[in-house]
């Protein structure tokens, strides 16, 4: 389990419980490491800022991660983490390896907007 304030989703069926229920979903599949904890400390402070944003992770070693290791825009990916932006269900954005709150908050607002 990771150790994050997210909404942490653990089977293929609560990612796809998610998405139907959140028009806007950022999802952070990865490991307690190094290039990964920044990247949730950031969805944790933004989660206050953006509401109509659904925030949560992934284990990346979960046998179900493979919704997300497996989706066509990470076939190329080589570091942790793999952040996936979803609007109404589809991939609109995907990242890998640490991003910075500038970063992410870039892409959530081309992607999602600000409320």
């Amino acid at each position: 389990m990771l150790r994050t304030n997210l909404t942490h989703v653990l089977s293929e069926q609560e990612h796809a419980k998610l998405l139907q229920e959140n028009e806007n979903v950022m999802i952070c599949c990865g490991r307690m490491g190094p290039m990964c904890i920044p990247v949730y400390e950031t969805m944790e402070e933004l989660e206050n800022e953006y509401k109509h944003v659904k925030f949560a992770d992934m284990e990346f070693d979960l046998p179900d991660a493979r919704v997300i290791r497996n989706l066509p825009e990470c076939r190329t990916f080589q570091g942790l983490p793999f952040v996936v932006y979803y609007k109404n269900g589809k991939v609109v954005k995907a990242t890998s390896s640490i991003q910075s709150r500038e970063q992410i908050t870039e892409i959530l607002d081309q992607y999602f907007g600000k409320e």
